[in-house]
């Protein structure tokens, strides 16, 4: 769902694809060190953090991450333009699919399910993974289906 780059006399329609994907491999990093931490209270905290910034994509939209702000300052303006735009509303949902798996996980492991932290990260950590080496959004595809879906039961 891609939409072209608009002229520079207006605002652009959409995000840039390259900033998700640069979420999603920060987020890998992290799920990765909530990993080796294992069930430590720092892999708590680390999981603590990935959740919030998951809540606020979800809730404010893609861009008002914290990876999105630092990909937005930081990395685009050293790349050159996208050559198109995408629509930011499936990385959101895709926010809202991985605030709920790695949630469930803080949520339960702070009610003594330990495991439950560990579990959350992997499954959190193979969606990053595909993202952020393949750009293959996982939530992303959810989206979409569920919009066929939606679209077949009113034909």
């Amino acid at each position: 769902m891609s939409t072209p780059v608009t002229t520079r006399t207006s605002a652009p329609a959409g995000i840039d694809p390259r900033g998700p994907r640069f979420g999603a491999a920060v987020t890998l990093v992290l799920l990765v060190a909530v990993l080796l931490l294992g069930t430590t209270p720092a892999a708590y905290a680390v999981l603590a953090v990935i959740v919030a910034s998951f809540a606020l994509g979800a809730f404010g939209g893609i861009g008002r991450t914290w990876q999105g702000r630092v990909f937005t300052k930081v990395v685009r303006p050293r790349l050159s333009p996208p050559a198109e735009l995408e629509d930011p509303r499936p990385p959101t949902f895709a926010q809202l699919v991985g605030l709920i798996i790695t949630g469930v996980g803080l949520v339960l492991g702070l009610a003594g399910v330990s495991v439950a932290v560990p579990v959350a990260a992997a499954f959190a950590l193979v969606a990053a993974f595909l993202n952020a080496v393949f750009g293959l959004c996982l939530g992303c595809e959810l989206y979409l289906l569920g919009l066929r879906l939606r679209a077949g039961r009113t034909a």
